[in-house]
């Protein structure tokens, strides 16, 4: 079982898995003097390390329990999401209550958040630069949070989190493990909105991170 203690975790970026540990240089953690998510979140409303913050309302973080053994990472935020200033608030926002829900898990019992926390133009997916620019805070929060499985949402998350030429529909429903963590990559709530036939992955997916969780 987790600790509900204070947690701290390392998490690799992607691609430090292709250099054999003793070449690699000494790793330097992402705002390691921070412990504490609200603090966390409190710097990234400052954060300008990219375009995206002068284009939206404002930043999104993330939200949930803080000590949650379950984190869902989404690819940023959309119109709505913007506006209320809260992750996964939306039409996909609302499919994955219900899809918690069908596992018997309520929001707050997770931590919901996006790869990067400011909205993109038009709803487009964040561009390389714009996913690197805000990666520290990703690993950060998964460092603070340490949870025992992350759920990818779709194919960007995945590459963020695991490889860069990652394909979700190869990956998708597969146990991936990072630095101790598991992690499950999945269909975005939004491609089941628009493709139904991907319903039925997405809950047999869910399902298998139901029954891993028993085992934290």
């Amino acid at each position: 079982m987790v600790s509900d203690g204070p947690k701290q975790q390392a998490f690799s970026f992607v691609g430090e898995e292709a250099t054999p540990a003793a070449a690699q240089p000494k790793r330097l953690e992402p705002f390691a003097d921070i412990a504490d998510l609200d603090a966390l979140a409190g710097q990234a409303r400052d954060c300008r390390s990219c375009g995206l913050r002068a284009g939206c309302r404002g930043v999104v973080f993330g939200e949930g329990d803080a000590h949650a053994r379950l984190m869902l990472v989404g690819e940023g935020p959309g119109a709505v999401e913007d506006e209320l200033g809260r992750p996964f608030v939306g039409p996909a926002g609302q499919l994955l209550d219900r899809i918690l829900a069908a596992i018997e898990m309520a929001r707050g019992e997770v931590y919901i958040t996006n790869v990067v926390k400011c909205r993109p133009p038009e709803n487009r997916l964040p561009g390389p630069l714009e996913v690197d620019a805000c990666r520290p805070w990703l690993v950060a929060q998964l460092r603070i949070i340490a949870p025992a499985i992350v759920v990818c949402l779709g194919a960007l998350a995945t590459q963020t989190l695991l490889d860069r030429d990652a394909r979700i529909t190869k990956l998708r429903g597969t146990w991936q493990e990072r630095d101790g963590v598991l992690i499950m990559p999945t269909f975005h709530p939004a491609a089941v909105l628009r493709d139904p036939d991907k319903k039925r992955p997405v809950w047999e997916d869910f399902k298998r991170v139901r029954e891993a969780l028993k085992e934290f």
